[in-house]
């Protein structure tokens, strides 16, 4: 099930580099004291504004009792079937403890001469019980004055509070609320410095509006919910809370467990497999980083490479035992004779035997030459800034074969310079200028074209041509059909070889008459 779960999930997963997955795990880790502590923000700003939220549907509640008892009220029209549009006038929340200003502490009524209204009073004492009921449960602090700011008590006397700003915006008709400082606050929890909202209380004044017009002010206050009985009654949210975060870091640990760790572990065991001579190169994880995706397939061509270099070897190895048997066994069997018939021969058998001694030593040392010089084709590197001019080796090489009745000719025109040493070319004309004219060919030509960003050159002559059996193990070492007249077989493998090393190459080209090889090398 989770096997095939991952597979859906694979095709959709994104390409990410091995520093991406880790720049995010650490900033993640290091967001998350910043988004702890924003979030405690947030929270308790949102104690406060539920606050004002609860300060403005009292007000407003007890404000249209008030204004419906107000002496002379016009009688309230009835709710239309279809309220029009802006019949609904909702208020929202408008404290935020980062941006409002904290005012002191609400001062004592200052006092003075005038007189709550009797209109004021009267409704002050209809409404008293209404008051009581409703302050007992929202433990709301809830005064009550006149158009003048001036408290409405029970007995008809009061201090004034005009000179608040609250106060007064509700008077212009206003609704406002502000922050002020609480004057019995006192701590209860060891940790309640870390609340930004402990010493503080809401005050919502709003205005009594009758026919339009503000006959008094109500005036509300209560202290937020504090933050950390908040937390213990929301301690489901931030379980919730705890929960995602936990999960995000599952999530970011898989991320590096299917990105990184998992894929290096596969690779390691691979190598260990491939290292001991056996295994397979696991396929290369679709969830990985795109580093460790590259270091699989770093890793898969490496292997290919050393899996065909060590069946390489082993051809090479046993080819290099077959030919340099043959000369050998023709040596010590020539020896032998020689040691025990070496009395009782003719001198034109003696040498014959020595003849066919010396022939087999030249053999071996050729082959030990050859041999020496597939090892440094083989082995050569990139020579790297380097431009040539091809007509001077094309020129040489030509020159150096045109002889004994076998014409070369050389057809190129401007060609750009190659990044191919010099020598090179002009080793790798003459292998094929050889085998030409040692096949019976008796005219060779060599061209050159432009193909993209290579320069090729074209050598072909009018000889019999490579039969059909031959042309697929034509470059393979060892490989000739002139063994008898001494071929070794790796001039074509060491001129393979040698392009090779300059990231050109040599391959067998088509032809109707005679042979054709194409010679690739790099623009410089």
């Amino acid at each position: 099930m989770i096997e095939r779960l991952k597979d859906l999930i694979a095709p959709w997963w994104p390409a990410l580099r091995l520093r991406t997955i880790l720049f995010g795990v650490l900033l993640f880790a290091a967001a998350m004291p910043a988004i702890g502590a924003i979030a405690l923000r947030v929270y308790e700003n949102t104690l406060v504004r539920q606050t004002e939220a609860e300060l403005v549907a009292q007000g407003a509640a007890l404000t249209a009792v008030a204004s419906e008892s107000w002496p002379g009220a016009p009688a309230p029209k009835p709710r239309p079937r279809d309220p029009p549009e802006g019949y609904f006038q909702p208020e929202f929340t408008t404290i935020d403890l980062s941006r409002d200003r904290l005012l002191p502490e609400r001062p004592s009524p200052s006092r003075t001469r005038l007189r709550p209204e009797a209109d004021a009073v009267s409704v002050a004492n209809a409404m008293a019980a209404v008051v009581e009921r409703t302050v007992r449960t929202t433990a709301a602090s809830v005064v009550m004055l006149d158009r003048q700011g001036v408290i409405v008590s029970a007995t008809g006397q009061g201090g004034d509070l005009s000179g608040l700003p609250e106060v007064r915006a509700a008077l212009a008709g206003q609704p406002d609320t502000v922050l002020r400082r609480s004057g019995d606050y006192h701590p209860r929890y060891r940790f309640e410095w870390l609340s930004k909202a402990s010493g503080l209380r809401l005050h919502h004044a709003r205005p009594i509006l009758v026919g339009g017009q503000v006959k008094g002010v109500l005036l509300l206050s209560r202290s937020p919910r504090a933050l950390f009985r908040g937390l213990y009654e929301d301690r489901g949210k931030f379980v919730l809370a705890a929960g995602v975060i936990l999960g995000l870091l599952v999530v970011m640990s898989g991320l590096i467990s299917r990105g990184v760790t998992r894929p290096i572990e596969q690779l390691s065991g691979a190598a260990r497999e491939v290292a001991a001579g056996g295994g397979e190169i696991p396929r290369t994880p679709r969830t990985a980083a795109i580093e460790v995706r590259d270091l699989y397939e770093d890793f898969r061509a490496m292997a290919e490479r050393i899996e065909r270099r060590s069946g390489y070897l082993r051809d090479f190895a046993a080819a290099v035992s077959h030919e340099f048997k043959t000369p050998l066994a023709g040596i010590t069997g020539a020896v032998e004779l020689l040691q025990d018939h070496f009395e009782t021969m003719s001198p034109e058998e003696r040498r014959r035997f020595l003849d066919n001694i010396a022939g087999d030593s030249v053999r071996l040392s050729q082959l030990v030459t050859r041999l020496l010089d597939m090892a440094r084709a083989d082995m050569a590197l990139p020579a790297p800034g380097i431009a040539i001019d091809v007509a001077g080796p094309i020129r040489q090489a030509a020159d150096g074969e045109g002889r004994d009745g076998f014409v070369v000719e050389a057809v190129t025109p401007a060609l750009p310079p190659v990044a191919v040493p010099s020598e090179t070319v002009e080793r790798v004309l003459v292998v094929l200028l050889q085998n030409s004219r040692q096949a019976g060919a008796s005219r060779a030509s060599i061209t050159g074209r432009v193909e993209g960003d290579a320069v090729v050159l074209t050598v072909s002559d009018n000889g019999p041509g490579v039969p059909a059996a031959d042309r697929d193990r034509l470059f393979e070492p060892f490989f000739t059909s002139r063994r008898a007249e001494g071929g070794t077989g790796l001039g074509l493998s060491i001129a393979r070889s040698l392009l090779a090393a300059s990231l050109g190459g040599l391959e067998l080209a088509g032809s109707d008459t005679g042979a054709a090889f194409r010679i690739s090398l790099p623009r410089a």
